[in-house]
Formats: C-alpha cells, structure tokens, sequence
C-alpha cells in the first residue's frame, strides 16, 4: 500500500528538488514538442490503469486506499493545494490573511462555485468538514486525517465530549472562513488544505456512519471538475465531466479508471487500451527501456516522495480496544518476537538496500535512509543511517542475543532453544513488493533468520489485517507517501497515530515530535532542523520500520493526451485542462 495519505508547513525544498522537478518538467516539454497546443478539443475519453480495484469509500476524510485517489483527486478539492514548488496556492479559496500573532486565518473563498448535484459551495460546507474531523467518534471510526484538526481552538473539548459547538472553524459569512487555532500556528496551510465534503449531503448522517453512506454512489459529490458515474466493482470506475465546474468545462466527456493487471500493461499501453499509467502505480523498471521505444507514448521520470519500508510490528492492540477503535499505548502487547532493538538492528545489517534498488529497481531508485525525504530541510537520514550492507555484524549481534544454530540446520534457534521464525507479509498485486519479500528471506537466511512468507489476497484483506493487529505479524511490507509540504512525521510516528501500524510506542519521540511544532520556538527552521535531527537518530536506532528505498516515478500517457502538468508528487493537477486529439 503506497499509502499515499495526505497530511502536511511550508516546506522549504533544497535545490535538488527545484532541478529535479524542473529536469522532469523539460523532459516532459520536450516529448510534447517543445509548447502546448493552442486550441484544445472537447470531447472524448481516455482510459487509465491501476493494479488493484480500490475500496469503495471514496469519501477524502476517511479512505485509507491509495488507489481511491483515482477518483477522490478528481472529484473533491481542498481550499488551497500545492504547486510544482510545493509552496501553496488558492483553489476553493482566492486569498487569505493570519492575524500578527499567527493564532488566526482567514480564507475568502471563491464565488459562484457548485457541487456536483448543483448546490452552492459556502464557508459552512468547510466548518461542517473540519467539524466532522473533530467529532468525537471520528478517531473511532477512522481518524486518519485529524492531522488536520487536533491544533485548532477547541479540539480537545470538542473531541471529548465536553462541548457541543466547535470552535476551531467558523463562518464569518458564506464566504468567509477562519480557522482559530488553540497556539500561534507552525502549519496552517496545511491545516487548510483538506478537501471538502459536502455539509448538505452528511448534516444528518452521524460521523460514525459516514463511511458507510460514503459508499453508496449518489453521496459522492464534491467540487471538482468530474464526478463518479458508473461502477462496474472490481473492474472499471467511470468519472463523467462536470459541465458547470467552476473553473470551466472540462474539455474531455469521461475518464475510465480500469483494474489490470502489472503483467498485462506493456501490452494494453502498447496497444493503446491505455492512455495513462500514474499514481500510485507506475511502470515496472525493467519495462522503462522498452517501452521508451513506442512512439506513441510519453515517458516521464522524477524523484519520488514515497518509500518503501520493511516494518517491524513492535506491539498489538487488544480485542477490546480493536472493538472499540482506541489507540490507548498502555493497552498495548508486546510483540516478543521482534521486541529486542539490537534484533532488529541485526536484520537491518543482513539487508542489502543497494541490490534492491540495482535488481528490482533497475537503478530507478535509491535507498531511503529515512521517513522524512532527502529534498526536504529537515533532512539528517543519511547521517543517522548506520546500516550498510554488513551481515558479519549481523551475525554477532543475533549470536550475542543468544540467537544460536543448535541443530546446525542453517537456522538459528531463540534464546529457549525453541524454533524461531519470523512471518513476513506482504499484499498481492504487487510483483515488486513480491520480489522484494524474496530478497528479504533469502537476505535473512543468510545470517540464519527463517522467514515465512505470506501474501494476502488483495489490498484491502491487507490493510484490515494490518489495521486491526493480527498478533501472528512480525514483518510486514509498506509503502508511504513522504511529508511533501512539512516534515513533522507525527502523523505517521507518534505513538497514537492511526497510521502507526507498527504500533511503535517511544516516549522521547512522541516528546521531539512535539517539541518540533510547539511555538514559538518551532517558528525557526534552525530549531526545527536540530529536533528533527535528534528524532531521525533514534527512529534508526530503535527501527520500528527500516526504510528500504525510494523508487522514482516513472509516468506514462499517450500522444493523444495534451494539457498533462507534471507537479512532483503527481500528474493529476488540473484535469479539467486535458484533451485528446484523436
């Protein structure tokens, strides 16, 4: 799962991004000839790809899917987004202001702009949307997204029970918005930047059964320039334009989303059954060269903001707490099997992140060192990341645990002298999240680690298991979708964030991560860099995942498809601007 959530302060990016993503946006102007075309053509369809059929939520402020994005990016949108430097610009709202002291920010938002069913857009629809994040039942029902919320005015009060009106949002009128936050803000363009629901279609509907409302087909409305049609489940998702979009109407009739296969997409895009192949899937490594031969596709490459991780599940929710959806850390059990911190650092030793990226990667790609990404500012990965490809000391560490070959079986015994065997899982569909958990075994076999291998059926069977704690899970692996506008790693790594799925429990990093975005102090960047130093220190040492490596993006479409604009974390800016010519 490439778990491509959105949670997000400005990020001031290193040149090495900027030359990137102007690198990749020059290859792209070059294969388009250079200059966009001047008079664009209504009419007509294209078809994407994705490998796996999303989970049918579709609603922003609870999907846990990434392939969901396939639609959520196109049907919903957010009162700012960010740009090709990932700073931020307006899309709902025009202009804003933050009062002096930075504990206030108020948003005007653009006029005359309908949802999709015809109802007009107004600054109660964005109060009824961060309410909702706030609710007390949201963090039961899902929680991940209150990111968004937990800083504003009020949130605490509001998400215990203790008060009935939220006061973090308010509407000054039907289009004016502020956001109050409870200390002078580090983040608030992120903060504003969750898409929107629609407060007409949910008022009634209690948060703890939005997720299952949000699934059925006529709920699914938002803002943005094309809405979801036709469902053929498991198969196909048809988005139909939106003639009244605010922006304009968008020049194409529909976009087709279609389940295939990896195996199957050299053909289909040869073929021209496929238009385009982007988030979060791209193409194979090994399929890059050959498929730069076909004249009628356009290639794109560029660094990425995801990484793949091989996670160690530290702890275990209990059955109680699975039921009533608590993350409570003192709750939590121990998972005795990969416990120990110099285990874990044994098997980080064993692994040799370079021949993953040289054979799976085919050299489109590079280690991660950490789960902030390299272009960012706050960025000490490489300098905290320890673990070379060095199995000798790998050994040394498992023989000093007591981790021994009694029966001189070529696999090591626990402590007890009892069999040990460490179950990695990881989801099927994904030929290179399988190869990687080859690798992996055959890696750790040759320190003497016996791995079980067991791959799920689908994505979603994955993410419930993953979700709700199965404590048969020592290894597991993940994808992420790095900080792209902020580095606070919080939503990911404190301990009671939904998306700890490692159930990682460690005090002094849940104290750093606050400390890096407490004012005033946490309004100097020199501050914030030397914490979230200190916090990439001990994430490496404690390992609660080992970053494994960053694959770039590796984008395809077809010639017939114009006004494509290529941002560093996706190709899907601005829809409504694409068209064909054929």
């Amino acid at each position: 799962m490439n778990c491509h959530r959105t949670s997000y302060l400005i990020i001031i990016l290193t040149c090495l991004l900027l030359a990137a993503c102007s690198s990749a946006a020059n290859r792209h102007d070059e294969q388009s000839g250079g200059k966009s075309h001047a008079n664009p053509k209504d009419g007509g369809s294209i078809t994407g790809g994705m490998f796996s059929a999303p989970e049918g939520m579709f609603n922003p402020l609870f999907y846990e899917d990434v392939y969901e994005a396939n639609i959520i990016d196109f049907v919903y949108e957010g009162l700012v987004k960010q740009d090709k430097d990932l700073s931020y610009t307006g899309q709902l709202a025009k202009s804003w202001q933050m009062n002096k002291d930075r504990t206030t920010i108020t948003f005007h938002l653009n006029k005359h702009i309908t949802w999709q069913d015809g109802e007009a857009f107004t600054a109660d629809d964005v109060v009824f949307t961060y309410a909702s994040m706030a609710d007390p039942d949201y963090m039961k029902t899902s929680g991940v997204h209150a990111s968004y919320v937990v800083s504003l005015l009020g949130y605490e009060a509001f998400s215990g029970g203790k008060s009935a009106n939220f006061k973090g949002v308010t509407a000054d009128d039907n289009h004016t918005v502020t956001f109050h936050f409870e200390k002078p803000a580090v983040n608030p363009m992120f903060i504003a930047s969750s898409p929107i629901i629609p407060k007409h279609i949910f008022k009634d509907i209690p948060v703890k059964d939005m997720p299952d409302v949000s699934m059925e087909r006529q709920n699914i409305i938002g803002t943005g320039p094309f809405q979801l049609d036709k469902i053929l489940e498991g198969k196909s998702y048809v988005l139909k334009r939106f003639s009244n979009y605010w922006q304009g109407k968008p020049h194409l009739d529909k976009i087709t989303w279609k389940v295939i296969s990896q195996s199957s997409v050299v053909t289909q895009l040869q073929a021209g059954k496929i238009d385009i192949l982007a988030n979060p899937d791209s193409i194979q490594p090994a399929d890059y060269a050959l498929m730069t031969e076909f004249e009628h596709l356009k290639m794109m490459e560029q660094p990425d903001l995801s990484y793949q991780m091989l996670a160690f599940k530290h702890h275990y929710r209990t059955k109680t707490d699975i039921e009533k959806q608590v993350l409570n850390p003192s709750h939590w059990i121990a998972n005795t099997n990969v416990r120990d911190t110099q285990m874990r650092q044994a098997i980080a030793y064993a692994i040799d992140r370079n021949k993953l990226v040289k054979t799976l990667l085919d050299n489109h790609g590079e280690i991660a060192h950490s789960p902030i990404p390299s272009q960012s500012w706050a960025y000490y990965g490489k300098e905290s990341d320890p673990y070379d490809f060095h199995p000798e000391k790998s050994r040394k560490l498992l023989d000093g645990l007591g981790y021994q070959d009694r029966d001189n079986d070529g696999f090591r015994e626990d402590m007890s002298g009892e069999e040990w065997m460490l179950h990695l899982d990881y989801p099927a569909g994904d030929p290179l999240r399988a190869q990687s958990a080859q690798e992996i075994k055959h890696m750790l076999k040759n320190v003497g680690i016996r791995v079980k291998l067991r791959e799920t059926k689908d994505m979603s069977v994955y993410v419930d298991t993953m979700v709700n704690d199965d404590p048969s899970w020592d290894l597991f692996l993940l994808g992420w979708q790095m900080e792209q506008s902020d580095p606070d790693p919080s939503n990911f790594w404190a301990s009671r964030s939904s998306y700890n799925f490692s159930r990682w429990h460690n005090e002094v990093s849940d104290s750093l991560l606050k400390k890096g975005v407490s004012a005033p102090e946490a309004f100097k960047q020199a501050y914030r860099k030397k914490i979230y130093a200190k916090w990439q220190n001990l994430f490496m040492k404690d390992l609660p995942v080992l970053p494994l490596y960053t694959q770039h993006h590796l984008w395809v479409h077809h010639t017939r498809l114009h006004g494509i604009k290529v941002l560093p974390f996706t190709m899907y800016d601005s829809p409504h601007k694409w068209w064909i010519d054929g």
